[in-house]
């Protein structure tokens, strides 16, 4: 992750910022951060997570989609991609033609860890997507070999950690059925 500028952006700017490269960038605090390229396994895991919501939304008839590497705006002069993120059908209609950074909360956020991203996914954007009132957040971390679901309850996000071979509960998609293991063996190459 570099900072690559000094003067503030706004919001806006940052929704027309156009530097010619494939370059991913957040917005933290008016400044233009640049992304590392995901790892493979990072790819591979929200790859997966991405196919599994969108089966489950299917089934389920809901009127959500599932976006990888969508924005989210976080605050006055901030905006973060997120890995995975579960909106509804108006929210993405209300951004054709436009740059997809969401300005309302998505249903449920997905954040798979990477080295890089450790400090990023559970603290940063936890503190940040709590402040926008995410309903469910997860945190994908290969690192530890563990999922923790966040559920926005009461004003805060009351934190459940699963591993192995629990299934994940989701408030979002309860009849959802995955595991850990299933998640983290979507990272290898068979």
């Amino acid at each position: 992750m570099v900072n690559t500028a000094t003067q503030p952006f706004t919001f806006q700017d940052y929704l027309a910022y156009d530097d010619g490269t494939d370059n991913r960038y957040e917005l933290v605090d008016g400044q233009l951060v640049l992304m590392n390229p995901p790892r493979t396994e990072h790819l591979l895991i929200a790859k997966f997570l991405e196919k599994q919501l969108d089966t489950e939304i299917q089934r389920l008839g809901l009127p959500w989609l599932t976006f990888r590497e969508a924005g989210v705006r976080t605050g006055f002069n901030k905006s973060r991609l997120a890995d995975l993120c579960v909106v509804t059908r108006e929210q993405a209609q209300e951004l054709l033609g436009q740059s997809a950074v969401f300005q309302t909360p998505p249903q449920l956020i997905i954040e798979v860890v990477s080295p890089e991203s450790i400090t990023r996914d559970y603290r940063y954007k936890r503190s940040e997507y709590a402040a926008i009132e995410v309903p469910e957040y997860w945190i994908v971390d290969p690192l530890t070999a563990k999922v923790t679901v966040l559920r926005w309850e009461e004003g805060l996000y009351e934190e459940t950690v699963f591993a192995g071979e629990q299934a994940i509960a989701s408030p979002t998609l309860s009849e959802l059925t995955l595991t850990v293991a299933q998640i983290l063996a979507a990272g290898t190459i068979a």
